[in-house]
């Protein structure tokens, strides 16, 4: 611990090194008055002030990740770790100045549009070394544009401005409640003080943890007591997930929910996708009212089904503003909605009928699914059902997001980072959701699961440095098809020849991940089979299961179910 002088305060002649010192220990001791209780620091040089102060306290749980892309994304799965009466919190993430700064964007768009907690440090030179070629130096003020709630460069700390620490780290964390703020610290050498007394405490008001889009702003349409509609849940929604089973009661329309959304096994489908294929299903079920409850579901055509419908769209929750179709009638609250929807009036065919198909079409998925291969459709269906108790799922946004949706059946429940949709810090996202359960007694302890492709585990594979030493249990399986596989489902890979498709788009890695884990200590094993990947789950992690799998055929895997669909669809009329 660094060695406190007896003086009560900062005296006006203290040393610059000291007065540095001295401020970060004040703003990482309000942040833990505040609740904030994990830091990331991706190593450097600028940092060092505030990288002392933070190890200084031993209430913060600080984790040191080498990778600043990577360490952003764990940052975000800290800030993931929220309960029905627990709002998310804050982690800090600290790294030097220059292009480490930058590294830290895509992990901040995500945060952004996800409303994701997170309080951004980076440490920057000070004025005089701005903007005059000084090495390891760009312009950080307002590095992250719009992608932030709130960014401030206060300048290099100085005894007079005390009394302003504080306010300033409560400003920071107020803004962060629902998404990222950026606090751009300048340093100057000597870089490694000595800490006086901290400026006394204050109190700050309470901060709103509530989502800030749950306000309304539409009345809610009229005819919203029609007899067909369906409520669509999907990820970040913000809601009362009581109050969600209890709209589908009264109205008597299916809920139809996403594995993000956190709530599909207490909802009545989950085979829409496959259903939507089915040649007349379209046109016979479609509603006349729609209500969505957060993001759009993962399934592309699903929105496009519900973008042409001649429907009332009626958005409630969800980060920001949800309306890629332009589409949305009105933006209300589920009490809103419970207020007007008449218990009981609706009658239950509707809700009936659409039960019924979902259960003729999971029959197939759960007979078709699992056989002799382990198809990519059979490794989500596998993880979805077997996930020890406690265990928590993190999926990539590409085929792994689509398979758990399609084929997960209704256990399938996962977070996948969908603001941007990108492959960025799928392992580092779950391992940050892995250490604020490791470090935390109040909730409970599981092992943390990821299901990725290659190409999405190659570019995050700096997460499994350290890993070992993290003393997590995250248990990774990668589904290997040697490139980028959901390309294979899009027009271009039937417009494109062939090489030229591999070359932008399939992207073959010829990468062996099994000893690219390996070379960072982390156990390896390939599943083949259902039972091979079942037992393989039930072990302690960390480890990394590989199931090589072949795009071309992981096409006709997906097209045989559909048919297979279709088929006792049709023989069910």
């Amino acid at each position: 611990m660094v060695e406190v002088p007896a003086a009560r305060e900062l005296p006006a002649d203290a040393s610059p090194t000291d007065v540095q010192a001295t401020y970060c220990a004040t703003l990482v001791d309000q942040w833990l008055r505040l609740g904030v209780r994990h830091a990331i620091v991706a190593p450097g040089s600028r940092s060092t002030p505030m990288a002392l102060a933070l190890t200084d306290r031993e209430e913060m749980a600080v984790h040191v990740v080498h990778d600043e892309r990577a360490a952003a994304f764990v940052a975000v799965g800290l800030g993931l770790d929220a309960g029905p009466d627990r709002p998310a919190t804050p982690a800090l993430l600290l790294c030097t100045s220059g292009t480490a700064a930058a590294n830290f964007f895509p992990a901040v768009v995500e945060a952004g549009l996800s409303e994701i907690p997170l309080i951004v440090l980076t440490a920057d030179r000070p004025d005089e070394l701005r903007g005059v070629g000084a090495p390891q130096t760009i312009d950080q003020i307002d590095l992250y544009g719009g992608h932030v709630r709130w960014s401030c460069d206060p300048g290099v700390a100085e005894a007079s401005t005390a009394g302003e620490w504080r306010p300033l780290a409560t400003t920071a964390w107020k803004h962060s409640a629902h998404g990222p703020v950026q606090l751009n610290l300048a340093f100057r050498e000597p870089l490694v003080g000595r800490a006086y007394a901290l400026p006394a405490p204050h109190d700050p008001e309470p901060v709103d943890h509530a989502p800030a889009n749950v306000a309304p702003t539409d009345a809610v349409p009229s005819g919203f007591d029609r007899e067909r509609g369906i409520i669509l849940v999907g990820g970040r929604h913000g809601v009362d997930v009581d109050k969600i089973v209890e709209l589908g009661r009264r109205t008597a329309w299916p809920i139809i929910a996403d594995p993000t959304s956190g709530m599909r096994h207490l909802g009545d489908v989950s085979t829409v996708d496959a259903l939507l294929r089915s040649e007349g299903f379209a046109d016979t079920f479609a509603p006349d009212t729609i209500v969505r409850i957060g993001r759009p579901s993962t399934s592309k055509l699903l929105a496009q089904w519900t973008a042409r419908l001649d429907a009332t769209l009626i958005q409630v929750g969800g980060p920001g503003r949800i309306d890629p179709a332009h589409d949305v009638a009105a933006r209300c609250t589920i009490d809103d909605l419970l207020a007007a929807a008449p218990s009981a009036a609706t009658g239950r065919s509707w809700l009936d009928e659409w039960r019924r198909v979902d259960e003729i079409a999971d029959q197939v998925m759960a007979t078709h699914v699992i056989g002799d291969d382990l198809s990519e459709p059979a490794v989500a269906r596998v993880i979805a059902e077997n996930l020890p108790p406690a265990a928590r799922l993190t999926v990539s946004s590409s085929m792994p997001v689509r398979d758990l949706e399609w084929f997960g059946g209704r256990t399938a429940t996962a977070h996948s980072n969908r603001g941007a949709n990108g492959i960025d810090g799928v392992l580092s996202t779950a391992l940050g959701r892995a250490l604020g359960r490791a470090h935390s007694s109040a909730r409970p302890v599981g092992p943390e699961f990821v299901l990725i492709g290659d190409l999405a585990f190659v570019h995050d594979s700096n997460a499994l440095v350290a890993l070992t030493e993290r003393a997590v249990d995250l248990r990774v399986v990668v589904v290997d098809n040697d490139g980028g596989g959901i390309f294979s489902f899009l027009p271009q890979a039937t417009i494109l020849e062939h090489r030229r498709f591999e070359q932008l788009f399939g992207t073959p890695l010829g990468t062996d991940v099994l000893q690219l884990a390996a070379a960072h200590g982390v156990p390896t094993a390939t599943a083949t089979s259902g039972a091979e990947l079942i037992d393989q789950l039930g072990r302690p992690g960390p480890w990394l299961c590989r199931v090589p799998s072949d795009r071309a055929e992981n096409v006709l895997v997906h097209q045989r179910l559909h048919d297979a669909v279709n088929a006792a669809l049709d023989a069910a009329r």
